[in-house]
């Protein structure tokens, strides 16, 4: 039992080394994306006040490693066991939406044709609303286009790039945390 705990988090571990090695120059230079000031903004220069970092991780998202899934930001966050966000990247939502809450990965699928027709990989799945499966994935071309609004789907797109991180990520019965 201890050799796999050791094991697990030597891989989680490794994970999150590979994750921050491939964060964009953009991205790394900004501040960390956990929020360590005070809890109101603080003034900013002329009287107004600071707007809230939209790459901060929500503070509401629970705890341990997870994947953190903001329904109003369009964003999603890989966090380690440890807490620290070992990626973050702009989503583009599906036309039925999660409730927020705590799921778990429920399947995987390495390459299949999306609801919408358009061939998608990486397929992350953690939940069901009104008989459609919500997951994540990415359109092999590349694409992250809004879907038809008349077409009742549950994929959440994502660069391929992303796809990728999130698929070594996430594994069956990993913890996904959707937030407002």
């Amino acid at each position: 039992m201890a050799g796999l705990t050791v094991a697990a988090l030597a891989a989680v571990g490794f994970l999150a080394y590979q994750a921050s090695a491939n964060v964009p120059a953009d991205l790394a230079a900004k501040p960390s994306a956990t929020p360590s000031g005070p809890a109101t903004p603080a003034p900013a220069p002329g009287g107004g006040t600071k707007a809230a970092d939209p790459l901060a991780l929500p503070e509401e998202s629970g705890t341990g490693m997870r994947v953190v899934y903001a329904l109003g930001a369009r964003r999603v966050w890989l966090v380690a066991a440890n807490g620290t966000v070992a990626r973050t990247f702009e989503v583009m939502p599906s036309t039925v939406h999660p409730k927020p809450g705590t799921y778990a990965v429920t399947t995987r699928s390495g390459s299949v044709a999306g609801s919408d027709g358009v061939r998608i990989e990486h397929v992350v799945r953690f939940a069901r609303v009104d008989g459609v499966t919500i997951g994540f994935s990415a359109a092999v071309d590349g694409s992250m286009a809004s879907p038809d609004p008349t077409r009742k789907t549950g994929g959440i797109r994502m660069k391929r790039a992303d796809g990728d991180a999130l698929w070594t990520f996430a594994a069956v019965n990993s913890k996904v945390v959707v937030v407002p």
